[in-house]
């Protein structure tokens, strides 16, 4: 499996994915610059987290426009798996891939602390290799990252089963403690926590793997 790592002005978390994907998980990995047309031959695309083009207007909202976006559109289309972490998850609901918007915390803090996650379905590629209810230990870094949408909204993903993951104790104020969301397809995965921070024993825990594993084993056969 090859995944494919976009990199916009200001990522600062490409490398830490890059190295889960290439040393924790022993798979295939490169770096997909912003400015590119096209996605190459990759099996996945993880957009990582970071500050795109310095948070400016908002977080993601100049980013949804760079070349690459509309090769991950298509790709994301043809059911190819996107996973957005953090800002990329904030990127992939301002390029409309995902639905509501990210809002400041509710106490306006800047917050980089472990947060354990509930498993909310495992009927998705990104965690098939879970359960529900399943809690898992990973950490979170950011300013902007309450989860809102009106209520229909949220009735939709809950009905639908597209929430993933809910925090155990919400840490900023994110509504029905969402932390990560799917779309219709199933194939576009974003979330606020760093998994690619949770996969080597000497960062404190290794549960984000399980994530990433899920995605390996259900990665699907896409016409290049």
């Amino acid at each position: 499996m090859k995944v494919g790592v976009i990199v916009f002005p200001g990522s600062n978390c490409d490398h830490d994915a890059w190295y889960a994907i290439r040393h924790n998980l022993k798979s295939e990995a490169e770096f997909i610059w912003h400015d590119s047309p096209t996605l190459g031959d990759v099996d996945a695309v993880i957009l990582p987290g970071g500050f795109s083009y310095g948070d400016y207007l908002r977080c993601g909202a100049i980013a949804r426009f760079s070349p690459v976006m509309q090769a991950v559109k298509k790709f994301a289309a043809d059911g190819g798996l996107v996973l957005g972490i953090c800002n990329g998850f904030q990127i992939l609901v301002e390029a409309g891939l995902l639905p509501g918007a990210l809002l400041r915390n509710q106490e306006l803090k800047f917050i980089c602390k472990e947060v354990g996650l509930r498993t909310e379905t495992k009927n998705s590629p990104f965690t098939s290799k879970l359960l529900v209810g399943q809690v898992i230990y990973v950490p979170i870094a950011h300013g902007e990252g309450q989860y809102f949408a009106d209520a229909r909204t949220l009735d939709e993903l809950e009905a639908e089963d597209r929430v993933a993951f809910r925090y155990m104790k919400n840490p900023n104020g994110s509504a029905r403690d969402i932390a990560g969301i799917l779309n219709r397809g199933r194939n576009v995965l974003g979330m606020m926590p760093h998994p690619e921070r949770a996969c080597d024993a000497l960062m404190g825990s290794t549960d984000g793997l399980s994530i990433f594993e899920s995605m390996f084993s259900n990665t699907p056969v896409l016409t290049k």
